[in-house]
């Protein structure tokens, strides 16, 4: 999650020429499914969460211990989840822009089949700032995503919505990336989006549940799952506007999303509902060199790993 500063980056961008990222469609996409139940969403593995985890952990500290915009570990990350999306049987595509005089990219991933019309996104942003490695801001959103994505093609999932998911550059310089994406695509591709989930630090270490309000029937279906564990949310407002749903928003997509906290302090309350510390960071190791792999707690980052995937399900069934 991005730092709430003044101003923005300034973006000079190049588009890979890419039939998927040029109109936000793909060739050769799957025949309809045949009707039929709607399938149950999977649980995701948080053990198979959390190996992606120490993959991202093991780029950083082999590329200078950071994942940033413009250096190797950024890049290393992207081709990591490239290349598991790829076997998976996904359409990817990667999209190059520069930003601060670097180059930067963002990976969209499409599973074939599905309206084309209606299209269900989820990401997350895949950057972690110059001082760490980045593994809760945002290893945890793109690991969980990266999951996810698996778990469908695992499922040999036909969902009738045509689903894509994203890992987005540049998103602790002011959500370059995605604002880049969303700003490259026509407005009749952009009207194809029927809905974008981010998910942008989803394991802190003392955690909050949280939830966008951004649009009620994406709201809708994370509270429906956390009410069915018994978990208590509150409604996201720490980082309202800081993260890569803010591009797609303003372009008039709905959107929603899932956060475990940043630098906000859990009150009394929260810790009563919540467990954990109260007058402590929801994440004491925001932007710092100890976010990393110990900085994880593994219940947040299951539950919210679970609660992305049962609103791809529900969302795109």
């Amino acid at each position: 999650m991005k730092l709430l500063v003044s101003g923005r980056a300034t973006v000079t961008s190049v588009v890979a020429a890419v039939t998927l990222l040029a109109t936000g469609s793909i060739a050769g996409a799957a025949p309809a499914p045949e009707a039929g139940a709607i399938a149950a969403a999977p649980d995701i593995p948080v053990a198979n969460v959390k190996a992606h985890l120490t993959q991202l952990q093991s780029i950083a500290t082999a590329n200078g211990g950071n994942r940033a915009h413009g250096r190797t570990g950024y890049k290393a990350s992207l081709d990591y989840v490239k290349a598991k999306l790829d076997a998976a049987g996904y359409t990817t595509a990667v999209q190059q822009f520069t930003s601060s005089g670097r180059t930067g990219y963002n990976l969209v991933a499409d599973w074939p089949g599905g309206d084309t019309g209606q299209v269900l996104m989820a990401g997350s942003h895949l950057d972690s700032v110059t001082a760490g490695a980045g593994i809760n801001d945002n290893g945890s959103g793109s690991a969980a995503v990266l999951e996810t994505a698996l778990a469908v093609s695992r499922a040999g999932y036909h969902p009738t919505k045509h689903l894509r998911f994203a890992w987005w550059g540049a998103e602790e310089l002011g959500m370059v990336g995605s604002r880049y994406y969303v700003n490259s695509l026509s407005s009749a591709n952009r009207a194809r989006i029927s809905g974008y989930l981010n998910f942008d630090m989803i394991g802190s270490p003392n955690p909050g549940y949280f939830v966008y309000d951004d649009d009620p029937a994406i709201e809708k279906t994370f509270k429906d799952y956390f009410t069915g564990l018994g978990v208590p949310t509150e409604i996201e407002t720490e980082g309202d506007g800081r993260s890569d749903h803010a591009p797609f928003k303003n372009a008039g997509v709905p959107v929603g999303g899932l956060f475990s906290g940043a630098d906000y302090l859990k009150t009394t309350a929260q810790a009563a509902k919540w467990g954990g510390t109260a007058g402590r960071a929801f994440d004491r190791c925001y932007h710092s060199s100890c976010d990393t792999t110990a900085n994880i707690n593994d219940t947040a980052l299951d539950r919210n790993s679970d609660a992305l995937a049962y609103a791809v399900w529900t969302l795109s069934a």
